[in-house]
């Protein structure tokens, strides 16, 4: 592979998941983590991702803000976003992660909806206080330094204290007999708290994301009553979530 290809490929999977671990891209690459390490710091110096300790993220991953330019898949995402809202009723108790799919969801809420939503990513939460109807409750605790992310005990104990109508979680990794996966322990420990504390679970997924795994498993999709993704319901790219008792958007 030219390294024109190597690099395409790292900067579409940055985009995609937000963050990637080089040993990851060795992997897929079929590369030494030597080779991936130097094709990330030229992409670096090119200011078209971040290198992080073992890995690199996105800009977008980082900072949100009213220009949308530079959100990966963003069509996808709103159609994804315009599904989740009508979901939603009035007076609802609702949880939601953090991500860029998360954010159009929070842009997309109708100013006079009332609801109240808890929260651990300080980026949903501010974009929420621009709705009036919207009580917002941030569950805080160490914050991650890219994600704006709130991980720790005090966030999940805050969380084992709840029984919400409905977890809105945005999704790393999605495949149908591997579950819901991630890398980030923390991230895993707050997100199964957060499935534990609502009656029901939404999952939003690009198709792009679908049929891929990580490391530590967040949850099963047993555990999931509905997918959204911007996908009709039909599609045969949706086939193998269809043996599960899972509600396709």
């Amino acid at each position: 592979m030219l390294k024109e290809e190597r690099q395409k490929y790292i900067l579409d999977q940055v985009h995609l998941h937000h963050r990637v671990l080089l040993t990851d891209l060795s992997d897929s690459l079929n590369v030494s983590i030597d080779t991936v390490r130097r094709d990330v710091k030229e992409l670096a110096k090119e200011k078209k991702l971040k290198k992080v300790h073992g890995g690199a993220t996105s800009f977008g991953f980082m900072n949100f803000s009213k220009d949308d330019g530079n959100i990966y898949l963003l069509s996808k995402k709103i159609r994804i976003a315009e599904k989740t809202v009508s979901l939603l009723s009035e007076g609802q108790v609702i949880l939601m992660s953090g991500g860029t799919t998360n954010m159009e969801v929070a842009k997309m809420i109708p100013r006079r909806l009332p609801l109240t939503v808890f929260t651990p990513s300080l980026h949903v939460a501010m974009q929420l206080l621009e709705l009036p109807e919207v009580e917002v409750i941030f569950l805080g605790g160490k914050l991650l330094h890219e994600a704006k992310f709130a991980v720790g005990g005090t966030v999940v104990n805050s969380l084992n204290q709840l029984k919400v109508d409905l977890c809105i979680l945005g999704t790393g990794y999605l495949d149908a007999e591997h579950g819901l996966t991630e890398f980030d322990w923390e991230v895993i420990q707050v997100k199964q708290a957060m499935i534990r504390a609502a009656k029901k679970t939404i999952i939003l997924s690009v198709s792009d994301k679908l049929h891929t795994v990580q490391k530590y498993k967040t949850c099963d999709l047993t555990a999931v009553h509905t997918l959204v993704t911007e996908l009709h319901p039909t599609d045969p790219v949706l086939d193998a979530f269809r043996n599960y008792d899972l509600k396709l958007v």
